[in-house]
Parts: C-alpha cells; structure tokens; sequence
C-alpha cells in the first residue's frame, strides 16, 4: 500500500507520506478514484524541493471519511504521463504542476495555463497568446464577453463559440489578477497577518476559508479548541452559508427581471449579515475566526438577538420562494436551463452544490465532518436535474436547513471557556491538509512545515478551481441569453481561483 490514510484535520510527519515511482504513483492514484462515486481528488500538487518537484496526491473516501495520501518525487522538466488522460477530474491539478513547475505532460488532453501567476515556469506563456480553441466554419461566430465587466465581479474572459443564438463551446480564460496569497503565507511571519489573508482569499467566503486555515494551524500546533469555539465556528459557517444563498436568490431574480423577487431577497439577506456585524463588528465576518481562541463569544443575549432575526426573516422568506416557485415565467426561464449530467460532474470532479444538484453526494459536513456537524447529523440537499432549477432549490432549502441547525445549536449555548494564551507552535516536517464545507462546496488547505518548524509550503483550492468547467459545460446549446443566470446561478469565484 503506498498510500497513508488519514483524517480531516489530522497532522502527520512528511516522511510517514509514501514516496512511489511515477508510474507506480499514477496508476494508484487514477486506480482509488476510477469507478468509485463516493472517492474524488481534493488536491495535487508539488512542492519546489531543488531540481526535483514532491508531487503530494490526497484522495478522499467519502464512505469511510479517509484520505489517502501519497507522493512522488521528479525531475524538473521532465515529461511525465498524464493523470488526466485516463481520468478528467485531474485535468486542472496538472495544468497548474506544468504551468508551475514546468513538468510536462504530452498525452494531456487540455495542457492550458490555468492562472499567469508571477512565478510560472515559462514567462512566454502570456494572456495574449492563450490558445482558445476554435471551430473553422463559414455558419459560427465567436463571442468575447470580459475581462472587463459591469458591475463588480472580478475579471475574467468568456469566449463563445454559437452557431446563431445557440452555445456550442464555451472556453473560460482567467488569471487576470493575483495577489500571491500563496507565498505570502510564507512571508508573514505573524500568525495575525496569516489569518487576515485567509479571510480576504474570496470575499464571499470569509469564514469558510478562515475556518480552514484555524484548522490546519491548530493541527500543526497539536491544540484542541473548546466546545464554545467549535460552536461559534459552526453557527458561522451556516450563517455565511444563508446570507451568500438569500443574496444569490436576489441575484437570479434580477437575470430573469423578476424585480419583487431581487428586491426582497436582497432585503432578506440584510438581516443576516447585519447580525454577523453585531456579532463580531463585520457584516463580512472578518475578524471572527481566530486559531486557538474566541476573541467574540457567543453569550446567551446574542442567541435571544438571532431567534428574534430567524423569527422574523422565515415567514418572509418562505412567501418570497413560494411567489418565485409558482411563477410560470421563472420556472420556465430555471427548468433544463444550463443542464449538466451525473456522469459529467463524475468526471470533471465536481465539488458542493455543483455536484450535488446531479444527486451526487459530495459535503464535508457529512462526508468528513467538522466542528458540531457529527452532533448535526448532517444530511445532503439533493437534486437530479442539473438544471438552474436545481441549483435554486438547493439554494432555497439550504437556507431553511442552516435556520434548522442554528435554531438547534441555540438551544445550549456552551459556557465561555477561559481565554487563556496557548502556545501555538508548529510541529517540525509535518503535513496537515484541512477540508471545509463553503457554501460554494469544498475547501481545502494544506500545509507543510521544515526541520525547523516553520511554514515551507501552504496550499489552497477553492471549490471554483472544479466548478468552472461544470460552467462551461451548463450552457452548451443553450442560448446566448440564458448564460447570465447559468453563471449566477453558480456563482464562482475568479479571486478564489486566481489566488
């Protein structure tokens, strides 16, 4: 067995990682996820060691909640055979190993940039000459939408491919802005500035991230948090989860002019981050999450605060879907609009709402569970359709599932535990990888430390680096028209991606 199985949150030594020829690494790694539903990759990646590349594997068993991890060590720039010839979902993970290290891959199907950062191996590879696939006939057009866009969504370029109004291919071009957050891990040396850039990796997922990286960080320190803590962190988690999903609602109402529907759940949404704001000073829960400690508990005043807030946001929000859901006009603008399949969201390695909208299972909070979700019990929302009508129900009953939850948490608010100074230093030649449920779907951070113990490698994905594709392949032969409410519907994260 050339794998080592652990646990969400589990710390180990780098060296108890088993280390494979490539071919041996390859065949094990396509081997544990080919043909298993309830197994997908939650990363690959390398770490720069010399001339040599460490490619570290991590492959997650949702039925037994085991990860298997494993590692190769190559040359830099040698040719390698591909992962993502035999099985798609690893399509991304080695475009990023190729653009980063320059490894290649020959039999690769799409070996494309995936994000320009700074420190890419071949600097010729540049926006300009990116290389879109195209279709050479006389009967379609191309169709460039960004980078630039109205609003405030972050840049990123749509090209098209119709044959009149109708969609035959859509190739989606980002890496347009980076701030390095990777590297800056490593050079932060406080654990404060370390904490403020996970918060700030996607706007709109600032404790899902930040959530992470406390996780992986209290790991590697070998601490235990208290009751309160773990509290917080949930009640958190699923007050993000209502907020970005009420808001989503507004949005998609817009796409389909449906102006009661935005207003109101535009509306809906206030309350929801106004409460976040009077929990911890901000509407976006920045400085909420902190490793180790609890710097704004959650007392007994502040649960009788939200009851009152779910009180009264329910009844709103369950007229505001029923006015959505017998609306003809919406549900014909939602129903086998944007359709993506089982089989497709199998194979591009789909993640959170993204996969479970083809009744493929896919939660941290189930699979892997965290903080008090194993006290939840949580269970899947899922749909079978793939549609924009299925991406919506999810939306609409995750929201009622996350009042659910909090309204039971709420019930016992656990004791404040002392705030006392822990020590929070990092264990040497250690590994920990980190899963959390976002509302986008799964996040995962992982981290290795030197002889020294201090930070070496830090690595991020953002559920958007699989859902993209699932994107790309929702609107073929749909019309023009109908991407806006494909895309918001999605609704992925260029900062999350880009890093």
């Amino acid at each position: 067995m050339n794998y080592i199985s652990i646990r969400n949150n589990q710390t180990l030594r780098i060296k108890e990682i088993p280390e494979s020829a490539y071919l041996s690494f390859m065949d094990m790694n396509v081997g544990l996820v080919s043909g298993f539903t309830d197994r997908h990759c939650v990363n690959y990646f390398g770490v720069e060691e010399g001339n040599f590349v460490k490619l570290i594997c991590c492959i997650a068993d949702d039925a037994t909640h085991e990860i298997m991890v494993s590692s190769c060590k190559v040359q830099k720039g040698q040719s390698l055979a591909s992962f993502s010839k035999e099985m798609y979902c690893f399509e991304r993970f080695e475009r990023e190993i190729h653009e980063n290290f320059g490894l290649n891959y020959p039999d690769h199907p799409w070996l494309k940039p995936v994000r320009y950062p700074a420190d890419r191996s071949d600097k010729m590879q540049t926006m300009q000459n990116y290389p879109f696939y195209t279709i050479a006939s006389e009967e379609v057009h191309e169709v460039g939408v960004g980078p630039i866009h109205a609003g405030i969504i972050e840049p990123g370029h749509f090209r098209f491919i119709c044959n009149g109004e109708k969609i035959l291919h859509l190739e989606i071009q980002l890496g347009y802005q980076h701030r390095g957050v990777e590297n800056l891990f490593l050079a932060k040396k406080k654990l404060l500035q370390r904490t403020t850039l996970s918060e700030n990796i996607a706007g709109d997922t600032v404790v899902g991230h930040s959530v992470a990286f406390a996780h992986v960080w209290e790991s590697l320190c070998g601490v235990d948090v208290s009751r309160d803590i773990a509290f917080s962190r949930t009640v958190a988690l699923e007050l993000e989860r209502m907020a970005i999903h009420i808001g989503d609602l507004s949005a998609i109402c817009t796409d389909i002019a449906y102006q009661l529907g935005s207003s109101v759940f535009g509306r809906l949404r206030t309350p929801i981050v106004n409460f976040l704001q009077e929990w911890g000073g901000s509407r976006l829960a920045k400085g909420l999450i902190r490793p180790g400690s609890n710097p704004f508990p959650f007392t007994p005043a502040l649960a009788e605060r939200l009851k009152k807030v779910l009180d009264l946001l329910e009844p709103d929000y369950n007229e505001m879907c029923e006015k959505l859901f017998d609306l003809p006009s919406a549900l014909s603008r939602f129903e086998r609009t944007g359709v993506v399949s089982n089989e497709d969201a199998i194979a591009i390695g789909a993640v959170g709402m993204a996969a479970r909208m083809t009744s493929l299972s896919r939660d941290i909070r189930s699979s892997h569970p965290y903080c008090l979700y194993p006290e939840l019990a949580h269970v899947p929302i899922l749909k079978h359709h793939g549609d924009v009508y299925s991406r919506v129900q999810i939306r609409r009953r995750e929201v009622l599932q996350s009042m659910e939850y909090i309204r039971k948490l709420l019930t016992e608010v656990p004791i404040q535990s002392p705030q006392t100074e822990m020590k929070m230093t990092l264990q040497p030649d250690s590994f920990c990888l980190s899963l959390v449920e976002g509302w986008r779907g799964e996040i995962c951070h992982c981290a290795l430390t030197d002889a020294n113990g201090e930070l070496m490698h830090y690595k991020i994905k953002d559920p958007s680096f699989h859902n993209w594709m699932a994107l790309a392949l929702a609107v073929r032969n749909n019309e023009i028209s109908d991407f806006p409410i494909c895309n918001k519907s999605f609704n992925l994260s260029y900062s999350g991606h880009d890093l």
